[in-house]
C-alpha cells in the first residue's frame, strides 16, 4: 500500500502555525508524508481561527473550496482542527456535513489516530474535549531544511477572561511548559542551525504561574539567552498587566533579545478598557511604553486595537487616538469588534453600528500609516543588523531578512547568505518594507 499523503491549510496567528508543524510532525512520525498542494493529498486538514467573524467566515469558505477534492476523490479525508474545531465540535457538520473530522486545541497529539479511525468507520470523527495536560506543545519539531527561525510553544491558554475574547474558552485554562523542556527543545533547534526563536503563548509574559519551581518568563529569557548558536530572540504575545519590571530589564540585560514587543493596548479609554476586563489603565500602559523605552531607547513597539466596542463613545475613541499619538507605535492590527459567542461582551448594550465602526476603523488606520512612515523614514542612512531569510518575493536578485527591530529589509544579495546576520544600509522607506544594500568596509553599524 502506497503512502498516504497529507496538506496543511493554516488560518491565524504563529500560535496556530506552531500548532501545523507539530501536528506534520504527528503525522510524518506516523508514516504519513506532506505534499505542499492539496490537489496530491489523501488528507487535507484546515487548522483555524476563531478569534474573530472574519477569520471565521475564512475558514468556512476554504473548507467549502476543498470540497471539490473530496469530490473527485471520495475516499479523501478532510478534517478541521484547532479553535473553529474547537468553537463548533459536533455542531460542525450542520455546516459541513462532508467534513470527516473535527479536531479541537487539545487533541492534536492524537492526529494520526483520529485519521485512522476516520477512514476506517467511514463516518465523522469528532474530538473536542479539554484535557488536563496539551501534550503538543512538548512535541519536537524539526524544522524544514535551511530554516533559520523556528516558534517555540512557552505556555498555552489563558485565565484572563477579556469580555471580547473567546481564547480561554477555546484554548483552555493556562499551561505553561517545564523550562528545562524549553530549554532542551531551542538546544536541539540550534543544533539543527536555527538561529532566532520566537517564544509563544497566548499571555507569554505570565509563564511559570502554573510551575512549581519558581518559574518565571523574564528567568526563561534570560536562560535562552545563554544558549549557544541562539542569536535572537522574540516572544508574543504579551498582556500588558503582566509586564514587568524584571521582564522589561530583560531587554536591556538580554543581548540576543531582540528590540521589539508586540503590546495589545486595544483602547486608550479607561471605561471601555474597565468594560473590556483588561485590569491596566491607559496611564499604566503608557508608563510601561516609559519603562521600556527608559532600558531600550530603540525598542520597536507594535500593538492591537479594536473599534466599536460596544458603548465605545466617540470621547473614548478620540482617547484611543491620543494614546496612538502619544506612544507613536511602529505598526499595529486593528479590529472592528465582532460578537463573539460565549463570551460577556455579547450581553452589552449599545452596539456599535457597521457604518461608525468603518469610519472609526480607517481614522486608525491612516494615522498609523503616518506613523509607521515616520518611524521608517528615520531609520534611512542608518545601517542594521538583518538576518537573512531568504529571497525576497519581489525580485530573484534580492534577499530579504528582518532587522532586530522586527523591520522587512529587501536588499540584493545571493542565496549564500541565507542564515547569516549581515549589515544593510537602510536607502530607502515604504510603508511595509524598507529597502537597503550592503555597506562598504568602512560604514559602521549603527545597531
Amino acid at each position: 500500500m502506497r503512502p498516504l499523503h497529507f496538506y496543511i491549510h493554516t488560518f491565524g496567528c504563529q500560535m496556530n502555525v506552531h500548532d501545523s508543524e507539530q501536528m506534520a510532525e504527528y503525522l510524518t512520525r506516523e508514516g504519513y508524508l506532506p505534499v505542499d498542494s492539496p490537489e496530491l493529498a489523501d488528507i487535507i486538514l484546515v487548522n483555524t481561527c476563531s478569534i474573530r467573524h472574519k477569520a471565521e467566515t475564512k475558514a468556512y469558505s476554504q473548507i467549502g473550496r476543498f470540497r471539490k477534492y473530496k469530490d473527485n476523490q471520495p475516499g479523501l479525508i478532510l478534517g478541521v482542527v484547532g479553535c473553529l474545531a474547537q468553537h463548533r465540535g459536533k455542531d460542525f457538520m450542520r455546516h459541513a456535513p462532508y467534513v470527516d473530522l473535527v479536531v479541537g486545541t487539545h487533541n492534536l497529539h492524537l492526529i494520526a489516530e483520529l485519521i485512522r479511525s476516520a477512514e476506517e468507520r467511514r463516518t465523522p470523527v469528532v474530538e473536542t474535549c479539554f484535557r488536563d495536560h496539551v501534550a503538543s506543545i512538548d512535541v519536537f519539531t524539526k524544522p524544514p531544511e535551511g530554516a533559520v527561525s523556528a516558534f517555540v510553544t512557552v505556555m498555552q491558554g489563558c485565565n484572563n477572561f477579556c469580555a471580547y475574547c473567546v481564547v480561554p474558552y477555546l484554548r483552555g485554562r493556562e499551561e505553561s511548559r517545564r523550562q528545562d523542556r524549553i530549554l532542551e527543545e531551542i538546544r536541539q533547534l540550534a543544533g539543527y542551525g536555527i538561529k532566532e526563536v520566537t517564544l509563544l503563548g497566548q499571555n507569554v509574559n505570565s509563564y511559570g504561574k502554573t510551575l512549581t519551581g519558581g518559574e518565571s518568563f523574564a528567568g526563561l529569557v534570560r536562560a535562552v539567552g545563554e544558549i549557544e548558536g541562539i542569536e535572537r530572540i522574540r516572544f508574543t504575545t504579551s498582556h500588558p498587566k503582566d509586564l514587568t519590571d524584571d521582564i522589561i530589564s530583560a531587554f536591556g540585560d538580554v543581548a540576543t533579545l531582540c528590540e521589539h514587543i508586540h503590546l495589545p493596548v486595544q483602547s486608550g479609554s479607561d471605561r471601555i478598557l474597565d468594560k473590556m476586563n483588561r485590569r491596566y489603565t491607559a496611564v499604566d500602559y503608557l508608563k510601561k511604553v516609559d519603562k521600556l523605552r527608559k532600558v531600550c531607547s530603540n525598542i520597536s513597539i507594535t500593538t492591537d486595537i479594536i473599534v466599536g466596542f460596544p458603548g465605545e463613545t466617540e470621547e473614548d475613541f478620540s482617547e484611543t487616538i491620543s494614546l496612538m499619538k502619544e506612544v507613536r507605535f511602529d505598526t499595529l492590527f486593528s479590529f472592528n469588534y465582532s460578537d463573539r459567542e460565549g463570551t460577556a461582551a455579547t450581553s452589552f448594550a449599545d452596539k456599535i453600528d457597521d457604518a461608525a465602526k468603518r469610519q472609526r476603523i480607517m481614522i486608525v488606520q491612516d494615522l498609523q500609516k503616518e506613523h509607521t512612515m515616520e518611524k521608517h523614514r528615520a531609520l534611512m542612512g542608518s545601517i542594521q543588523e538583518v538576518l537573512v531569510e531568504g529571497r525576497s518575493k519581489n525580485s530573484e536578485k534580492d534577499m530579504t531578512g528582518r532587522t532586530r527591530t522586527n523591520k522587512i529589509v529587501n536588499f540584493e544579495a545571493t542565496t549564500d547568505m541565507i542564515g547569516e546576520l549581515v549589515s544593510v544600509h537602510i536607502d530607502r522607506a515604504f510603508l511595509h518594507s524598507l529597502r537597503g544594500t550592503q555597506p562598504s568596509g568602512k560604514e559602521v553599524a549603527s545597531w
